[in-house]
């Protein structure tokens, strides 16, 4: 702990209200966003800081694929009997979502079980 001007702070901390300072970039000056001091990169001391980046793996990102791939092999929810209007299927599977303001109806999308055309109705 250091003791600057006002009060006694630690490095990284503004000598002069105390405030937590914005991290290091590329410009030569630090500036306090509660009361504008400027400081030097000094004001850090010795601190040293350590990130790890982690990249994701072509495993990972093979397994999101075939996740992603089986999703569309399902039925997407409740099965209503309505005939599709592509292939003529009388059984299609539903969601009902509320896209539009409270006071309005919900949209209910169709997707048909054999061919997976979708279609949607405003209720």
């Amino acid at each position: 702990m250091e003791s600057n001007n006002d009060i006694e702070t630690y490095p990284g901390f503004c000598s002069k209200c105390g405030s937590i300072l914005p991290s290091l970039s590329m410009e030569e000056f630090i500036k306090c966003y509660s009361c504008k001091t400027v400081f030097g990169p000094e004001i850090y001391g010795n601190a040293v800081a350590e990130y790890n980046i982690i990249l994701n793996s072509v495993e990972d990102i093979d397994n999101v694929v075939k996740t992603e791939y089986n999703k569309n092999d399902a039925d997407d929810g409740p099965i209503a009997e309505r005939r599709c209007g592509l292939c003529g299927h009388n059984q299609m599977s539903y969601a009902a979502v509320q896209l539009r303001s409270a006071d309005e109806g919900q949209t209910v999308f169709y997707t048909c079980l054999k061919c997976k055309f979708t279609e949607s109705e405003n209720s």
